[in-house]
């Protein structure tokens, strides 16, 4: 890289890792990094889906457009790394890497700049990626309308630095959270016939969803549900007239998840009715699953291999189960979204979203060199 590209981004990395901001909050940090375009002789477009940026690298004249994304919010959770920029800010930290991704998809701007390609390259600095709508929002304001391309990476604690994972087709799970309320009726807990516990009920209803992939969907198709809150009861003594519960829904094909949703409904309408309770059932918007394009997939495996050497570029090890909103910009555009190794260590790994999450920030070197030949390749491929 440059002299001095490399200690910018990880200057920029470190502030906004101390001052993390959540969901359609990052205004501190968009400013900071409107701030970094301006520095590099870009115009940036704030405001973007409220708190994101945007700015434009302008080639020629009628060639293509390509994106490249990067995340700007941190999560709700209290920071135990221990490192001298952890998180000045209680209960939030950047703990999905996003202030990497961020510096990353900065220093392949400064890198395209030295020669800008034969087309027009945005740089788009996305809010609430956490909140799984942050892109929806960016593409319902039209900031996707007439792209060609777009590229996104997310750092892997689990591969070793150098190494890039490219693979075509699923690559994230879709996402749907549901909501079930259980209603019975109150009582006392020493005359528990005299009412309808909702607890018992709902105890049944959680274990029966469990039978939803088990025995309702093909073993090859991936697919999970998982009840993550139930919420029932006041007191020891009192019988619970109501119990909640949460959950989600993670699977590649959509019909898939469409037997899944009805399969819930029919679960637990059932198990309420046998319990001589009811049932209400919701469920969220969440976000499609992301599917790789081929054309867009071989372009970024051929301009990984130029970065690392084909070598170190490889497929992922098993379906990533985990939601991403980038799948809202493939239903406007083809795109590819890569993981970069980023691994400090080859035991006690701490995955992402937890309090003492760390990766290795030579990463951002790779990754934006990576961004910076897929940006050209995949604009020579396309004129």
């Amino acid at each position: 890289m440059p002299d001095g590209l490399f200690d910018r981004l990880v200057s920029l990395r470190r502030d906004i890792h101390r001052h993390p901001e959540l969901s359609f909050e990052e205004h501190r940090t968009s400013a900071r990094v409107a701030s970094e375009l301006q520095d590099i002789g870009l115009s940036p477009i704030r405001d973007v889906a409220g708190t994101g940026v945007i700015a434009d690298i302008e080639g020629k004249e009628g060639g293509p457009t390509v994106v490249l994304r990067a995340d700007l919010d941190a999560l709700p959770i209290e920071e135990d790394t221990g490192l001298p920029y952890a998180s000045e800010v209680p209960g939030v930290m950047h703990a999905c890497a996003h202030d990497g991704h961020t510096a990353t998809v900065l220093g392949a701007g400064a890198l395209l700049l030295r020669d800008p390609p034969q087309g027009k390259v945005r740089l788009l600095f996305q809010p609430a990626e956490e909140r799984g709508n942050g892109a929806k929002v960016v593409c319902d304001e039209g900031h996707l309308d007439g792209v060609d391309a777009i590229f996104g990476i997310h750092v892997d604690p689990f591969q070793p630095t150098g190494i890039i994972q490219v693979q075509e087709g699923p690559v994230a799970a879709s996402t749907r959270s549901f909501r079930i309320t259980l209603t019975g009726k109150g009582g006392h807990a020493a005359r528990p016939h005299q009412g309808v516990d909702a607890v018992v009920a709902g105890a049944r209803l959680v274990d029966a969803l469990q039978g939803i992939v088990a025995r309702e969907i093909s073993p090859a198709q991936p697919a999970v549900v998982t009840v993550g809150r139930f919420s029932a009861g006041t007191r020891h003594n009192v019988l619970a007239g109501k119990a909640e519960m949460e959950g989600t829904i993670r699977c590649f094909d959509r019909e898939v998840e469409a037997s899944i949703r009805e399969a819930i409904v029919r679960i637990a309408e059932a198990v309420s009715r046998a319990h001589r309770a009811t049932a209400e059932v919701g469920f969220g918007e969440g976000c499609p699953a992301v599917i790789n394009d081929r054309r867009m997939t071989h372009i970024a495996s051929q301009a990984a291999a130029t970065v690392v050497g084909s070598d170190r570029v490889i497929g992922f090890n098993e379906p990533n189960m985990g939601g991403e909103d980038f799948s809202f910009y493939l239903d406007h555009a083809p795109g590819c979204y890569v993981r970069l190794g980023a691994g400090v260590t080859d035991t006690n790994i701490v995955p992402a979203h937890s309090a003492r999450f760390v990766w290795d920030e030579r990463t951002m070197a790779v990754g934006a060199r990576y961004l910076e030949a897929v940006a050209r390749a995949a604009i020579t491929e396309l004129r």
